[in-house]
């Protein structure tokens, strides 16, 4: 006997030309197609926006599906499922009975499954004498084959979408984090520039950052912001290059990165007199007129990095986690108790701990690192030495070679 298949819905439940539509290209699909059911809900799932289906719908297109025995779906199978409503609400989580009928008023309606309705609204199937299917009525599944390539598309899309949003986030994160910090940086260390004027143009922007917005308007702030820090980093990289390039750099940064060996031994038996005759009046100059403020630990670790690795749980925080690497390191180098106690008793803990910081990150160029320590201590006993000459050529060396990386 012939099939045939409803093409209204039983009821007052009107017809319309999307239902007639997605019958159309159930008959036209093809015979051969073949999809995994599963992989195509979660397409669905991800596309859920863009389809129209809502998450009840969605929990109970899971469990038409679940009523289908078969996983993969075949463009000439028969996809009908008829469940009954007490059924479908024991698989979709317990919803109200009115709850589930409007759910499926969603899913007809985004073309994600058809009714075949019986003449009396009821869903069931006709068996024939041999116990195969002759008619079935309740909810046709062909759209999941019909449209499944559709369904992938729509899912990438979004996927990728949500993808550039969440990068369009994290970029405007890590330059609020990095604009702030960096103008702190001038500001503290009264570093010539427009730092105020720097504050207004970021609180401006930042100032504009929706709680919620399309993927656009993050990638327009984010441009800004990248933009201003780039303004902000090419100011502080300028006082870095300039400081370096006009002032000699102090004798005992000579000595660091000095890998004549002789050189540190000469420097630890040369008496006072001999090491003042050495240093030009520039060199004195430099020292005084370097900022009078303690380095930041964020710039020492940035000129210092082999440091962290000596520190306990690898990391460091404070100034005391620097003071306790560098003890640590005070050993690995050779240098002995009495030389680092007698630079921390002149250039303070911190300083000391710096220089020491220093040494491990030059440990190769540094035949003698204890003679070394010795005459920095002795330099700074005179008044003529500064951790900050150290520190901003190493930060130098360091812009240097990323650089020639690029």
């Amino acid at each position: 006997m012939e099939r045939h298949y409803t093409t209204t819905p039983f009821g007052r439940r009107p017809m319309t030309l999307g239902m007639m539509a997605a019958q159309v290209a159930a008959r036209a699909v093809d015979k051969d197609a073949t999809v995994h059911k599963w992989h195509v809900f979660q397409h669905v799932r991800e596309a859920r926006d863009a389809v129209g289906a809502t998450d009840r719908a969605l929990a109970i297109l899971n469990a038409l599906l679940s009523f289908h025995p078969d996983t993969a779906f075949n463009g000439d199978s028969d996809l009908i499922v008829f469940p009954s409503n007490e059924q479908l609400i024991s698989r979709a989580n317990g919803m109200s009975p009115a709850t589930l009928r409007r759910h499926l008023a969603v899913l007809v309606q985004c073309g994600l499954v058809i009714r075949r309705d019986s003449p009396n609204g009821k869903r069931f199937a006709r068996k024939g004498p041999s116990g195969e299917i002759e008619q079935a009525y309740g909810f046709d599944l062909a759209p999941m084959v019909v449209r499944a390539q559709e369904f992938k598309e729509l899912a990438e899309a979004v996927v990728a979408e949500r993808r550039a949003l969440k990068l369009a986030k994290e970029r405007i994160t890590l330059c609020r984090r990095d604009i702030v910090k960096m103008i702190a940086t001038g500001i503290d260390e009264a570093i010539p520039a427009d730092w105020r004027g720097f504050q207004r143009a970021y609180e401006g922007i930042a100032g504009r950052i929706p709680r919620t917005a399309p993927r656009q308007s993050y990638d327009a702030i984010a441009g800004e912001l990248e933009a201003l820090w780039l303004e902000v980093q090419n100011t502080l990289e300028t006082f870095v290059n300039s400081h370096n390039k006009n002032a000699n750099e102090s004798h005992s940064e000579r000595h660091i990165q000095n890998s004549n060996p002789d050189s540190n031994i000469e420097i630890e038996q040369s008496s006072g007199k001999e090491q003042e005759a050495s240093a030009s009046a520039a060199e004195t100059d430099n020292v005084r007129h370097l900022p009078r403020r303690e380095l930041p630990l964020g710039i020492v670790l940035d000129a210092c990095p082999d440091i962290v690795a000596l520190a306990k749980g690898g990391e460091i925080r404070t100034w005391r986690d620097l003071m306790a690497a560098a003890a640590t390191g005070r050993a690995y180098l050779g240098i002995s108790p009495s030389a680092y106690q007698e630079a921390c008793e002149v250039m303070g803990e911190d300083q000391a701990a710096t220089v020491i910081a220093a040494i491990q990150q030059r440990f190769e160029h540094i035949s003698s690192p204890g003679g070394y320590l010795r005459s920095l201590t002795t330099r700074a006993r005179d008044g003529k030495f500064s951790v900050w000459p150290m520190i901003m050529a190493l930060l130098r060396a360091k812009l240097e070679k990323r650089k020639q990386l690029l």
